[in-house]
């Protein structure tokens, strides 16, 4: 998982004063659009890193860039290198890691010469498995801090705007909202009605946060109001900094951002040990992540701290859980034999059954290989249909439904966990070289 299905990478570290910033390269530049990849709602932004093209998240929930999967191929020249310790969410022992000084980070014609990266010796997110891309790294206030942000989700673009020249159009059908910052994060005042049965709204500070794919989370004992629902089932949420991170999936009534009301939204409750750190921020309820963002055009004006909404065509869209208990990884990728069938002529059959003359067409079969995605089961949630059928950590998956996986990418793939309750699911893995079929029906616990 990352974050719920994708991570969560708050984390305190001692302040490191710097003089970085990010500008365009002209100083009368006035905008600067690049499109990016939307996988599991996060936003993955192609930039460099001293020189080096690499891909990153864009993380409104961190104040710190992240440097955590290089392979020999990806291999750049880091900067002034000194190593650290890291401590975030999570319930396990601080981890190690280098700090590199006065690196170049640029994204198109917008860049900063003078970065903190901080890197992660050891991927222990396997963040590229759980997305089915390779993702590096993760930028979140630096890239932010000196702009103002148009993201357009539906059409997957992101508008960098020279604040000197920036002007806001009249929009009637738009929320404008203040902004908090706490450790270099922004906060939004929202309201959720927990209670099924009444309609009291209980007002709660949120992070917003880019580089969450869930929809929201709640942390426990924060309010007197913000418990778990008497309907949940408990899950893994992610992998923190500090390790795993446990909590308790539910579905509350409503969230409510100014005259926009979300209803029935999935909600992720956390408790103490997993967030002591994100606790930090005593005025803090939780998160609200890219599930929700995405039903948005949105405006990131951190220099004047706001942020305005309009809705989208994805604003009405429902929210639902993995049905299965199954978490997929990607797992690199495999030889696939693929027929092809080719034509040596062309030419049309004479119809006329007195006449001689016909024209025929050859056909030929022709086998080629090529790479395809392979997929496993990362885990299994107990009491799971996926866990009742006997399927278990590890198992590679081969087809759903007599459908090949390596046809899916990972998101079509995750997508058929989220389908439909009672929907049947038929499983063809590969388990220590043995083939397997397992069969189970999805059920919605919330």
């Amino acid at each position: 998982m990352i974050k719920k299905n994708i991570l969560f990478l708050a984390f305190l570290l001692f302040s490191i004063q710097t003089q970085s910033q990010f500008k365009f390269f002209g100083a009368d530049e006035k905008k600067m659009t690049v499109r990016f990849k939307l996988i599991n709602n996060l936003i993955v932004l192609p930039l460099e890193v001293n020189g080096k093209p690499l891909s990153f998240i864009l993380d409104t929930g961190v104040g710190k860039t992240l440097l955590f999967n290089l392979s020999e191929n990806d291999s750049i020249d880091l900067k002034d290198v000194n190593k650290i310790t890291l401590k975030g969410l999570g319930d396990g022992e601080p981890l190690e890691a280098l700090l590199s000084r006065n690196n170049t980070i640029k994204i198109k014609n917008y860049i900063s010469n003078k970065e903190n990266i901080y890197v992660i010796l050891k991927d222990k997110f396997d963040v590229s498995g759980k997305m089915g891309v390779t993702v590096h790294g993760i930028i979140g206030y630096k890239i932010l801090r000196d702009v103002i942000v148009y993201i357009n989700y539906k059409t997957k673009r992101i508008t960098f705007y020279n604040p000197k020249f920036f002007k806001y159009k009249k929009c009637r059908r738009c929320e404008v909202f203040p902004l908090q910052f706490y450790g270099n994060k922004p906060y939004i005042n929202a309201q959720v009605q927990l209670d099924t049965v009444g309609n009291k709204q209980t007002d709660v500070k949120l992070l917003i946060d880019s580089g969450g794919s869930s929809a929201i989370w709640l942390f426990e004992d924060t309010n007197e109001e913000i418990k778990t629902p008497k309907k949940y089932f408990k899950a893994i949420l992610g992998e923190g900094l500090s390790g795993t991170i446990h909590g308790n999936n539910s579905r509350i009534k409503s969230l409510t951002l100014g005259r926009y009301k979300i209803k029935n939204p999935t909600v992720s409750f956390l408790d103490s040990a997993s967030t002591y750190y994100a606790r930090q921020f005593k005025e803090r309820n939780g998160s609200i992540g890219g599930n929700i963002l995405k039903r948005f055009k949105v405006w990131l004006d951190y220099p004047n701290g706001k942020i305005t909404l309009r809705k989208n065509g994805s604003f009405r869209g429902g929210f639902e859980y993995n049905m299965s208990g199954i978490d997929v990884v990607y797992n690199g990728k495999v030889l696939v034999k693929e027929k092809e069938v080719k034509s040596s002529g062309v030419g049309q059959y004479n119809l006329n059954p007195e006449s001689n003359d016909i024209n025929t067409i050859s056909l030929y079969v022709n086998y080629r290989y090529r790479f395809k995605p392979s997929y496993k089961i990362k885990y299994i949630l107990p009491d799971s249909p996926a866990d009742k059928a006997g399927l278990k950590a590890g198992d590679v998956i081969i087809s759903i439904n007599g459908v090949k996986v390596h046809k899916y990418s990972l998101k079509e793939l995750l997508s058929k966990f989220q389908s439909g309750h009672r929907r049947k699911i038929r499983m063809k893995i590969e388990r220590k070289d043995v083939q397997m079929k397992f069969e189970f029906r999805l059920k919605k616990r919330v």
